[in-house]
């Protein structure tokens, strides 16, 4: 059972940060999925990756909606570009080794970080 409230709360942390931050929250939820409940990187990527089918984030789009926050043209190109990026990156990322796999992640995190911090 704490099993179940321990990834309802992941779900909700995922949430809270992809809301605030326009993430998604793959940025908490695929490191804890490794980590904390022991899936491997590319049954973490998998997984957050099947959330996204889910409407979780129709709520907070609705909310920056209301807000005048979205630029609907981009977002739809964006939108469908992702569509076509996501089939060949989920391609690429089932070809390499889990560890190669896992570090490009945190690599990529580290690198982000960085930049936002110090970049202008």
């Amino acid at each position: 059972m704490m099993h179940y409230i321990l990834l309802l709360m992941l779900g909700v942390a995922g949430g809270i940060i992809g809301g605030v931050f326009g993430v998604g929250g793959g940025i908490i939820i695929v490191p804890v999925l490794i980590l904390g409940f022991g899936l491997t990187q590319h049954m973490a990527q998998g997984t957050m990756l099947a959330t996204l089918l889910l409407p979780s984030f129709v709520f907070a789009v609705w909310t920056y909606h209301k807000a005048g926050n979205i630029n609907w043209p981009i977002a739809l190109l964006v939108s469908l570009g992702m569509m076509f990026g996501a089939i060949l990156g989920a391609m690429y990322a089932q070809a390499l080794p889990a560890p190669t796999l896992r570090g490009a992640f945190g690599a990529l995190l580290v690198v982000i970080g960085l930049k936002l911090i110090f970049g202008k």
